[in-house]
């Protein structure tokens, strides 16, 4: 049986102990453990599920804002100085990778006591090429191109999953603005799909909005659970036909002797 645990389920502002950035953690029935991005909550929502850096060993990052790598450098600290670990894999879109370390992460982590660092000091990169894929696990995860935000000269990098976990096919869309023309092929071929949701009264073109999801056909609503949302009071999302907005700590088993479900939050 393996499991996706969402440690937050929140936007990139969430506020409170109640709820986190939307990092996921996928554990195998043989307890290995896949990060997927990790943003600047991430020492907090671990703690919250009573984990630690201890059990991040691999990580994927889908883009480069800081709730989905914030939490990088705390991750690369704790490891490196603790005889515990190993370095974390890390696993990440060629272009991606090509301005993690100088635009996001070498600020904090270039300088170490006596020594000049660079990322291969703190993680064992994985770099995926375009329209590409990478294997955990005896999983396949294909990466999906999505647009999340387009400066007017060029789209951003950012990259969803598509993957099957026993025979369930999953796509985990990360942040994305709802473009069905580039990406309709998986929305119809996922059997469950979770997808970025913006409930904010002031909206942002860069996200999905709770309004344009609603204009979705019932086939692709039926099998969409809402993350990524602001705090505060949310829409009846299953009375317009989603499964539901995912809760901090929710937790969906894959079995391949049932259909999955949602367990009870971690701390119920």
């Amino acid at each position: 049986m393996t499991k996706l645990i969402f440690l937050g389920s929140g936007s990139a502002f969430t506020i409170g102990a109640n709820n986190f950035q939307s990092n996921m953690l996928l554990v195998t029935e043989e307890n290995h453990k896949l990060l997927i991005d990790c943003g600047t909550d991430i020492r907090f929502s671990l703690h919250a599920s009573d984990l630690s850096y201890l059990d991040i060993t691999d990580i994927y990052i889908s883009h480069l804002h800081s709730d989905h790598v914030g939490g990088l450098e705390y991750v690369a600290f704790s490891t490196l100085f603790d005889p515990r670990c190993k370095k974390p894999n890390l696993y990440l879109s060629k272009d991606v990778a090509s301005n993690l370390w100088d635009r996001t992460l070498s600020g904090g982590l270039k300088s170490l006591d006596g020594d000049i660092a660079n990322i291969d000091t703190f993680f064992e990169q994985h770099k995926i090429d375009l329209q590409g894929c990478f294997t955990w696990q005896e999983i396949n995860f294909e990466l999906v191109r999505v647009t999340h935000v387009n400066n007017g000269f060029y789209l951003m990098p950012s990259y969803g999953l598509f993957f099957t976990l026993e025979g369930v096919k999953i796509f985990l869309s990360t942040d994305t603005q709802l473009c069905l023309d580039k990406n309709g092929e998986y929305y119809e071929q996922a059997d469950i799909i979770f997808h970025d949701c913006e409930t904010s009264h002031y909206q942002t073109p860069v996200h999905a909005n709770y309004g344009q999801l609603t204009t979705l056909p019932a086939r692709i609503k039926n099998k969409m659970w809402l993350y990524g949302y602001q705090p505060g009071l949310l829409p009846d999302a299953k009375k317009d036909g989603f499964c539901g907005f995912v809760e901090c700590r929710q937790v969906f088993e894959f079995s391949s002797l049932h259909r999955p479900e949602f367990m009870i939050n971690f701390g119920a």
